[in-house]
């Protein structure tokens, strides 16, 4: 299954997240390996808010993720939140539907 990890920025987060940065980065690159996390990163245009897609049998490795990730630890997430995402489409669709 897929899971949606949702974060709702702090209007400074460009501004404030070099401090964190390099850790929260070490963090994400780690689940990644781990197969864990397949995609991350910031929505553009305005910088409000961030998308990191997960894949495992339940939502704990997200959950986990935001428990330890410095840039919510330093308050530059004001929300997160975990949703699945049932994906139908596409090579790594977890229900593919045709």
């Amino acid at each position: 299954m897929h899971y949606l990890l949702m974060y709702d920025l702090v209007s400074d987060y460009l501004e404030r997240r070099g401090a964190y940065r390099d850790d929260h980065l070490k963090l994400a690159w780690a689940a990644a390996e781990r197969g864990e996390l397949l995609l991350a990163g910031a929505l553009t245009e305005p910088t409000d808010a961030a998308m990191l897609l997960f894949e495992g049998v339940s939502p704990a490795a997200a959950e986990a993720f935001a428990k330890a990730d410095p840039y919510v630890l330093a308050g530059l997430v004001t929300r997160w939140r975990v949703r699945e995402w049932m994906t139908v489409v596409g090579d790594g669709a977890a229900k593919p539907v045709r």
